[in-house]
């Protein structure tokens, strides 16, 4: 497996547990809520045969620090992100965002000052209002389920996870995204990210979107039943510079669930000149 987390870096918000590898231009993945570094797994082979592919776990997630007294909302997380730049010394790498890393990337980008060469949103969480009922409610009682006995806690985050794919994906890569929340701390952190949303940390930049600085391309799963696809179209419209490119039959995981059909969407805009 290309896929691995053999480098450690100590940010703001703490450990981060990360990757690269390949050659060639320098490449960013973000991932988003509820998933891990490992959600690229699938097209990180692709890409490192002309990429130098760059990944990590972010603050809170996967194999990084899961810190009870460390804010990992989607502030802080953009600032990693920065900080991961720099400690990779990368300038202006093409980046590669889902779910909450488009948040967390578009932050880095128009609040932090950090330069893309290229540009690829997909199915992210950018625009109010985010989040399901269920997402709103356990974010109004963290404590009751911070204290689910394990078997049930297991149950909630593989019904949770579940709810976004509707595509069959292999059993093993389920069991690696369901993983990382199943430890104490893990159980802990799971209800946590749900305390720390905060639709004000996208409101804050929605009305910047026509001012990003690079050629950008948004993709997006048709049939993602938590962000639906009118919410890709209106991202859209506040993005006119981008293309847009929908996934049919495809949910809220394309790197997992269609991983050849958004290889071949991510090949035809990055092999492009940048800036055409």
């Amino acid at each position: 497996m290309s896929w691995k987390l053999d480098e450690t870096v100590e940010t703001s918000a703490g450990m981060v547990a990360a990757g690269r590898l390949g050659s060639g231009p320098a490449l960013v993945l973000a991932h988003g809520w509820p998933w891990s570094s490992f959600s690229w797994h699938r097209i990180i082979p692709d890409l490192t045969s002309r990429y130098r592919v760059h990944w990590y776990d972010m603050p809170g997630y996967g194999r990084s620090d899961k810190d009870p007294e460390q804010r990992t909302s989607l502030d802080v997380q953009a600032q990693v992100f920065a900080e991961m730049l720099g400690h990779w010394g990368l300038e202006e790498p093409i980046v590669i965002a889902h779910d909450m890393g488009g948040a967390t990337t578009l932050r880095a980008h128009l609040l932090h000052g950090c330069e893309f060469d290229r540009y690829v949103l997909m199915n992210v969480v950018a625009m109010r209002p985010w989040g399901s009922e269920f997402f709103d409610h356990v974010g109004r009682h963290v404590e009751a389920f911070s204290g689910l006995p394990p078997h049930i806690h297991r149950a909630v985050v593989e019904a949770y996870i579940k709810g976004a794919i509707v595509n069959d994906i292999d059993a093993g890569d389920f069991g690696k995204l369901v993983e990382p929340w199943l430890s104490q701390e893990g159980q802990a952190s799971f209800y946590r990210q749900f305390a720390q949303a905060d639709e004000s940390y996208t409101a804050e930049v929605e009305p910047m979107f026509g001012d990003l600085r690079c050629p950008v391309k948004i993709i997006w799963g048709e049939d993602d039943p938590w962000i639906p696809l009118k919410r890709g179209k209106a991202l859209h419209a506040l993005i006119p510079q981008a293309s847009f490119k929908t996934l049919p039959g495809v949910g809220h995981l394309p790197q997992l669930e269609a991983p050849d059909l958004v290889l071949r969407w991510l090949t035809a805009f990055l092999s492009r000149e940048a800036g055409h």
